[in-house]
């Protein structure tokens, strides 16, 4: 249980706090900080997969807390951008990609008690999913509200990863609906 892998795991949900903090520093230059730290913990995301894979020290805790690290830190970041852009048009995709994390963990739990949660396993699209919240939302922490250009590309990423978050949803719900569709009596 101890590995590298799930070490780095544990420090990007422990960089979760020092993220909050470091973005409500009454500094010039916390936006900055807060999408480094958040940038940091992406990058964790990343290079703890790899190495659990490269040298074969994928664990079940590892497995769990993984994509519970990612939507920590995601969900963490929607809600301190909510107060920067307190919009339709940012609540609209922050609520999507939050409503969808819920529904999926709940579907895969459910499977689990199946005993089919192999068919709403994580796909590639979701972890191109996964990459491009993380990279919409470290553009908008990085922006300042004077820099519409920097805004304008976060937006545009935000909506296109929750574009690809309703999508991953739908296909799986789609792999889950023999499931959810079946007669509990049978």
């Amino acid at each position: 249980m101890w590995n590298l892998p799930n070490i780095l795991t544990l420090l990007r949900i422990a960089m979760i706090p020092v993220f909050i903090a470091v973005y409500y520093l009454p500094w010039e230059w916390h936006h900055f900080a807060s999408a480094a730290i958040f940038g940091a913990a992406a990058l964790t995301d990343w290079v703890d997969g790899y190495l659990a894979r490269k040298y074969n020290q994928v664990t079940a805790f590892g497995a769990f807390l993984d994509p519970v690290a990612d939507k920590l830190i995601v969900v963490a970041a929607l809600v301190l951008l909510l107060e920067v852009h307190s919009t339709p048009w940012f609540a609209l995709p922050a609520i999507v990609i939050i409503g969808r994390e819920i529904v999926i963990s709940a579907l895969r739990e459910w499977m689990s008690e199946l005993g089919d949660r192999g068919s709403v396993a994580v796909s590639l699209m979701g972890k191109i999913k996964t990459w491009v919240q993380m990279v919409a939302v470290a553009i908008l922490l990085l922006a300042k509200p004077e820099q519409e250009m920097l805004t304008l590309l976060g937006f545009v990423a935000i909506y296109a990863a929750a574009f690809m978050t309703l999508w991953t949803m739908i296909q799986y719900l789609i792999l889950a609906w023999p499931q959810l569709s079946a007669d509990a009596d049978k």
